[in-house]
């Protein structure tokens, strides 16, 4: 990828993103100029004009007409949303722009779960029954009508956050007390707007795990990685730990993947950009549980490398500026990513054993997200990793194997007297 030192790229991203360096290293090795728009100034602080400006992705339209205005005077060749709370913005911005970008319509489902299930639905795919209940309502009064096992979650985050497996009405009604408290909180509630009032409710669909990260371009669906979830993601909650690449799941049970994947793509409309689905395997299909219009979360992305090294988000900024991409195919040895699981809450004090895990065969890097000092919250409340493990070896079994023994050694302090 060879494009004009003088092409600019907009990169939209919250503060608190995992993936700014990745983003922008990627423009760097691409030769592009990348401007940052995020929603907090004081980061933004002390960089050149024309190199970032400051938007409220909470408020998507007026987001998209400071972008307007700024790309009146500083061009812009490309727009792509880094997180979740900015697709809207981003693809309204580059709809307005006649830069390629997923449909607005689109971005819009995939930010709301109560949406992407009707579509889904609608599409004829394997679907669980889904019913969206007021956030105020009385679950006690509603959990007689709920089938069981059931999973409760709020609309619009993402990560697990929020999400709970109930198996009686009496967990029910726990459950959905619970995730209103996630609501009421004035960050979340800022995020989700009117959907911060409901709950989603759908039958419990069993089965193994799976995530497919895709590219879509000019409406077609190219498929770059299936990844395994060899932990079983039973609940109560659904803590999400390692993936592993190329999948292990039979050839068939593969190409169905693919298959409902882009039917749910065509069905809600995803154009260009990122594509990242959810799905669950089992002897009724392959059912669709969620897709974004964004690529896979966390810092989970480091995980991929394409031919000549090329990064995912390489591949991302290519498709944004309609240039030829290093490469579609994924290297060949198998891959592997741990999202660390969080063992409680309160302050993080420290992580030992770091160079006994780093020294595991296949281990590439470790990342902890969180500094010392830090609020260490599980799910369902949490929204933030305690870090990532990262491998590669030859198989998906040695990948799996590098991953779990490197955790082991692996020791947090966690001051539960200073839990928040």
């Amino acid at each position: 990828m060879s494009p004009s030192p003088t092409k600019r790229v907009l990169l939209l991203m919250t503060t608190n993103t995992y993936r700014a360096s990745a983003y922008l290293r990627a423009a760097e090795r691409a030769g592009v100029s990348a401007v940052v728009g995020t929603d907090r100034p004081d980061v933004l602080a002390g960089m050149n004009p024309g190199a970032s400006l400051t938007l409220d992705f909470h408020e998507p339209e007026k987001a998209a007409a400071d972008i307007a205005r700024f790309a009146k005077e500083f061009s812009i060749d490309a727009v792509v949303a880094v997180d979740d709370d900015a697709v809207i913005a981003g693809a309204m911005a580059a709809g307005a722009m006649g830069l390629p970008a997923h449909t607005v319509e689109a971005a819009r489902a995939t930010r709301s779960k109560y949406e992407l299930r009707k579509i889904l639905d609608e599409e004829g795919l394997p679907s669980p029954g889904f019913r969206l209940m007021a956030a105020n309502d009385d679950p006690a009064a509603l959990a007689a009508s709920v089938n069981y096992p059931c999973v409760l979650k709020p609309t619009f985050l993402a990560g697990s956050q929020g999400v709970i497996r109930a198996n009686d009405e009496e967990e029910f009604a726990a459950a959905y007390r619970r995730i209103g408290k996630i609501l009421d909180d004035a960050g979340t509630k800022e995020r989700g707007g009117a959907e911060s009032g409901s709950i989603l409710t759908e039958d419990y669909v069993p089965g193994r795990e799976a995530a497919l990260e895709g590219l879509a371009a000019g409406g077609r669906l190219h498929v770059l990685a299936i990844f395994d979830k060899p932990d079983p993601m039973e609940g109560p909650f659904f803590e999400e730990t390692i993936y592993v690449t190329p999948s292990r799941l039979p050839e068939k049970i593969q190409e169905e993947i693919v298959r409902v994947t882009e039917r749910a793509a065509r069905a809600i409309g995803l154009k260009d950009g990122p594509v990242h689905a959810e799905v669950r395997v089992n002897d009724g299909g392959v059912w669709v549980i969620d897709v974004a219009s964004r690529t896979i979360g966390g810092n989970c992305a480091a995980a991929l490398e394409f031919g000549d090294g090329a990064s995912l988000e390489e591949l991302i900024l290519a498709n944004a500026l309609e240039l030829e991409p290093p490469s579609l195919t994924r290297e060949s040895p198998a891959s592997g990513v741990m999202m660390i699981p969080i063992p409680g809450r309160g302050i993080l004090r420290g992580v030992e054993g770091m160079d006994a895990a780093l020294a595991v065969p296949g281990i590439r890097s470790i990342d902890i997200g969180i500094h010392a000092g830090g609020a260490v919250v599980p799910l369902p409340e949490g929204n933030r990793y305690l870090g990532f493990i990262f491998a590669r070896r030859e198989t998906p079994g040695e990948a799996e194997e590098a991953l779990r023994r490197a955790h082991e050694h692996l020791r947090f302090r966690i001051d539960s007297e200073g839990a928040v």
